[in-house]
């Protein structure tokens, strides 16, 4: 799968920053997932990228139309339940069946819990966040309300992981990609 082609599709569907941003974010998470779980980091990194193709434009419809947009696009099956599946139990009836699935259903909405404890921060990274912070702030549920601890805690049972195991994986993951999502939000938002 052509990543280009994946990108050049999500801003077609997606003109503001902040969803730009987060589907940059998940995509190299998702590569660094299937990188330390032994997958294709292209992949997952599409999948990621593609998973909230149609929330900007279509909020009501989110995973819904994304599979009428991506047939027409002739993504392939399996993509299109793998991007509609991170939507279940809110806007769907697709449940995650393969690992890159599950993760991508919990680690969704953790990145935004992650994002917005990391702009809190003096140094408004992740690079200097520890676990324990961030245990705080996903205890607090008055913080980044939106982003649903319940998918969270779910997708953590989905993959037979503790809570801990995905919260600092998912820290890690953004940790290492920080740089890299930076320098391409920089590009596209800076040239």
């Amino acid at each position: 799968m052509e990543r280009e082609k994946a990108f050049e599709l999500l801003l077609k569907y997606n003109k503001e920053k902040y969803h730009i941003q987060h589907a940059v974010t998940v995509e190299e998470v998702m590569k660094w997932y299937a990188g330390e779980l032994g997958y294709d980091t292209n992949y997952w990194g599409v999948v990621g990228l593609l998973h909230d193709l149609d929330f900007e434009m279509y909020p009501q419809e989110h995973c819904v139309k994304a599979v009428e947009i991506l047939k027409s696009e002739n993504y392939s099956e399996d993509v299109i339940h793998a991007v509609c599946s991170h939507g279940y139990n809110v806007t769907v009836d697709v449940k995650p069946e393969h690992e890159m699935e599950k993760v991508l259903y919990a680690v969704d909405e953790l990145t935004g819990i992650i994002f917005a404890a990391a702009k809190m921060r003096p140094s408004k990274s992740v690079s200097d966040m520890e676990l324990s912070s961030l245990k705080k702030k996903f205890k607090d549920k008055a913080f980044a309300a939106g982003c649903s601890r319940d998918i969270i805690r779910n997708g953590a049972e989905m993959l037979e992981w503790d809570l801990d195991k995905l919260l600092s994986m998912t820290l890690e993951a953004m940790r290492a990609t920080e740089n890299t999502v930076s320098e391409q939000m920089n590009s596209l938002f800076h040239s």
